[in-house]
C-alpha cells in the first residue's frame, strides 16, 4: 500500500527541516526584542490578532504559513514574561538553559508514564526527585510528582492527605467513595491562597467546612488561635503570601499538628524555593516537619511552563490517591503516572533537570538572592518617590499604596499602559494597592530604577 500524498507531504517536511529552521529563526528574532520592548503588547498588536479568526480551513495548507502567522501577528501580542520589567502574577522568565532543554525535548516528544515508554524521561524524575530532597532537606521517603504547576500539585498534595485520613478510620476511599464517609477537617488561614478553594472544592470537602484561623497583618496564620487538632484534620499552611510574600510559622504549626498525628500540607507555590536560599531558608524553618508540598519550577526557579511539583512524604497515600492499573501496562521502578494524576503527559522534567544541573545550589542561591535584592531596591527607591510601602519585605513581593485608592488605582493602569512594565493590583486590609513580583533572573537593578520611574511618571499624570 501506497503513502498518502499528506503522509508523504509531512515525512518530506521531517526530512527537509526547512519548518523547523523557519522556527527558530523566528524564535531568534523574538529573543533579540524581547528584553526592551513593551512590555505589555501594543494596541496596534492586539488589533491584529483579528488575523487568527476564521472559519476552520476546508484543505491542508503549506505549514510556513502557520509558522508565518504565528510570527506575524501572534509574537508581537506577547507579553514580555522573559524579559526583566514583568512584576505581574509571580510569573517568572526562564533561565537559557531551559528553553533550550525545552526546545529540544519537544522534537523528542516524550511521554513520562512509564519507563518503558519513556527511559529518559523517568530517569531524570528520579534523579530530580532526589535533588529537590537534598535541596530542601525533606526526609529521605520522600516522593515527587511532575505536574502542570501548584494548582494540580496543591490537588494531588490534599488527595494523599484525604487518602491517609480516612484510611485511618478504616475507610478506603477509592472503593467506597464519599458519602457517608467519616469527615475530615480542613484548617487554614484567612489568607489562604485561591488555589487551595479549588483543590478543596474538586476534592469534596466543600469551602464551608474550613476552620478558618485568623491571620496577622502580613497574612501569617497566628499560631495561638488554631483550633485543637486530631487525626481528622489537615493543616494548610503557606510558604510565600501572594501579597506579601510571608510565610507561616512552620515549626511551631508543624510541631502542633505532628503531635496530634494531624497531615500539613504547603502551598509553596512560589515561597518554597526560599527553603534552598542560605539567607533566606528561616523563613522555611520547619517546613521539613509537613507530610506534603506544592511549588512551581515554573515561577521562582525559572524554568519555562508547565512545570508544577508536588512533594509527599507518604508514597503509599500519593500513588494509592492518584492510583492507575491496567493489564497493558508495564511496570518498572519509576513510573511517573503513579505520582500525577495524568497518564500521558509532557516530560516537562527535561527542563527542569537542565535548570537544576545548571544553576547548582549556587546558582540557586544567587539567583533567587539577586530576586530578593532587586525586590528591597524597588521598595527603598519608591518609598523614595512617596509611595507607602504595605508589607514587609521579606521575599519577592512589594506592596504599594498612593494616597487613595481611587489614585492607587490610576497610577497602575497608566504604568500598564506605558509599557515600561507591568504590575497587577490587589486589595489588602480594605484598600486598593498595586503589588509587584519579582521573579526574573533577568532583572537588572537598572530595569528597577527604569520601572520606578515609571511609577513616578504616572502618580505625577494622576495627581
Amino acid at each position: 500500500m501506497e503513502n498518502s500524498s499528506l503522509q508523504e507531504s509531512m515525512l518530506s517536511e521531517m526530512k527537509e527541516q526547512r519548518i523547523f529552521t523557519k522556527a527558530q529563526e523566528y524564535a531568534m528574532q523574538y529573543l533579540d526584542t524581547v528584553f526592551n520592548r513593551n512590555v505589555s503588547p501594543t494596541d496596534e498588536a492586539l488589533e491584529n490578532l483579528k488575523h487568527f479568526d476564521e472559519d476552520m480551513p476546508i484543505t491542508t495548507s503549506n505549514p510556513s504559513v502557520a509558522i508565518d502567522m504565528l510570527h506575524q501577528y501572534g509574537s508581537p501580542a506577547t507579553v514580555a514574561q522573559l524579559g526583566g520589567r514583568y512584576f505581574g502574577f509571580v510569573n517568572g522568565s526562564a533561565v537559557p538553559v531551559g528553553l533550550a532543554a525545552k526546545n529540544l525535548a519537544t522534537y523528542w516528544d516524550q511521554n513520562p508514564a512509564m519507563h518503558v515508554i519513556s527511559p529518559i524521561a523517568s530517569t531524570l524524575e528520579a534523579i530530580v526527585e532526589k535533588w529537590l530532597i537534598e535541596l530542601f532537606d525533606f526526609p529521605k521517603r520522600t516522593i515527587a510528582g511532575f505536574v502542570s504547576g501548584t494548582s494540580t500539585a496543591n490537588f494531588c498534595g490534599l488527595a494523599a492527605a484525604r487518602y491517609r485520613i480516612l484510611k485511618r478510620q478504616d475507610w478506603d476511599i477509592n472503593e467506597r467513595g464519599l458519602f457517608n464517609a467519616p469527615q475530615i477537617r480542613i484548617v487554614t488561614g484567612k489568607q489562604a491562597h485561591s488555589t487551595i478553594l479549588k483543590a478543596i472544592s474538586l476534592l469534596g470537602f466543600g469551602k464551608n467546612t474550613i476552620e478558618w484561623v485568623d491571620v496577622d497583618n502580613q497574612g501569617r496564620i497566628i499560631p495561638e488561635l488554631l483550633p485543637e487538632l486530631d487525626n481528622k484534620t489537615i493543616v494548610i499552611l503557606q510558604a510565600g503570601n501572594v501579597n506579601t510574600g510571608s510565610f507561616d510559622a512552620f515549626e511551631t504549626i508543624c510541631e502542633k499538628a505532628n503531635k496530634a498525628n494531624a497531615w500539613v500540607h504547603i502551598d509553596g507555590a512560589f515561597g518554597l524555593w526560599a527553603g534552598a536560599v542560605k539567607a533566606l531558608k528561616h523563613h522555611t524553618k520547619g517546613m521539613e516537619k509537613a507530610n506534603s508540598w506544592a511549588v512551581d519550577g515554573h515561577k521562582t526557579l525559572n524554568t519555562p511552563y508547565d512545570s508544577g511539583i508536588v512533594l509527599c512524604e507518604d508514597k503509599e497515600a500519593l500513588v494509592s490517591a492518584l492510583h492507575m492499573s491496567g493489564s497493558y501496562l508495564v511496570i518498572a521502578d519509576r513510573d511517573g503516572m503513579f505520582y500525577t494524576p495524568e497518564m500521558s503527559r509532557r516530560a516537562r522534567i527535561i527542563e527542569l533537570w537542565a535548570v537544576l544541573k545548571y544553576l547548582g545550589k549556587s546558582g540557586i542561591d544567587e539567583m533567587i538572592y539577586g530576586m530578593h535584592q532587586r525586590t528591597q531596591q524597588f521598595a527603598t527607591e519608591l518609598n523614595t518617590a512617596g509611595f507607602e510601602i504595605i508589607n514587609a519585605i521579606v521575599f519577592n513581593q512589594v506592596m504599594i499604596y498612593y494616597k487613595t485608592d481611587k489614585l492607587t488605582q490610576k497610577i497602575m493602569e497608566e504604568v500598564q499602559k506605558s509599557g515600561e512594565c507591568w504590575a497587577g493590583g490587589s486589595v489588602w486590609e480594605g484598600k486598593k494597592t498595586i503589588r509587584i513580583s519579582v521573579c526574573s533572573w533577568a532583572t537588572t537593578p537598572e530595569d528597577v530604577t527604569r520601572s520606578v520611574a515609571a511609577f513616578v511618571k504616572a502618580k505625577n499624570k494622576a495627581n
